[in-house]
């Protein structure tokens, strides 16, 4: 029988690492002006419009077009990443990958996607949610052209979401592409690699107020290319 009681050994486990902070009082008060119903555009995209112009002058906020994708395999398990929005009109909002991603295999098994723009600094979000339709080859050919050249091999020499040996074998895939494709030569489109659009049915916009009180006004298709605003608690 040991000679080590229960006390002992208790003590003689080390104590897990208290947490640095308290998390429970970080918070920040908002002092943003408010958002009403009167101030909103005819249509979300609009509106969008002047809140993404707004945050890639003024906003202080490093990458704008960064939005947070979230997706559902078919058994409703979810997943989000962060991708870069690369156009956007009344059509809906683009985004570039590779269709044997995670994202877009999801997509493909279910094409319901939230997309959230978590503009920090300027106590804004925008939350789109939607269904994702793949881009036709032409519109995915000319934005592919314009991505550096390094952007563009990159787009070959990734197996997105794939299990790769090492770092070392990707940059090994990557040397190799860069040989067969020195700068200035055109690199083919990959058949594997294109844009989504996601055609939104709702959009909130999210306004930090003060005392947690914030604003929340949701646009949603109501058919006919007419919409719906709705104030939501928050």
């Amino acid at each position: 029988m040991s000679g080590v009681t229960d006390r002992e050994a208790d003590s003689a486990v080390p104590a897990a690492d208290p947490v640095p902070f308290d998390l429970a009082s970080m918070r920040k008060q908002y002092r943003a002006e408010g958002l009403s119903e009167t101030e909103l555009a005819a249509t979300p995209v609009e509106q969008f419009a002047r809140w993404f112009k707004q945050a890639a002058t003024d906003g202080g906020l490093f990458e704008p077009n960064a939005m947070v994708v979230s997706t559902a395999d078919a058994e409703g398990r979810p997943s989000s990443r962060t991708v870069l929005l690369k156009h956007f009109d009344e059509q809906g909002f683009v985004f570039y990958t590779n269709y044997d991603s995670r994202k877009a295999r999801e997509l493909d098994a279910n094409p319901y996607v939230s997309l959230l723009f978590p503009w920090h600094p300027m106590a804004r979000q925008v939350v789109a949610t939607g269904v994702a339709r793949r881009t036709g080859r032409d519109e995915t050919a000319a934005y592919f052209r314009t991505r550096p050249h390094g952007s563009q091999l990159g787009a070959w020499a990734s197996a997105q979401s794939a299990v790769v040996a090492g770092r070392r074998a990707l940059d090994a895939a990557y040397a190799e592409l860069a040989a067969r494709y020195p700068e200035g030569e055109q690199v083919p489109v990959p058949p594997h690699w294109g844009g989504f659009r996601v055609v939104p049915e709702a959009v909130e916009f999210w306004q930090g107020r003060e005392n947690r009180l914030h604003d929340r006004l949701r646009y949603v298709a109501e058919g006919g290319g007419s919409w719906r605003v709705e104030r939501l608690s928050p």
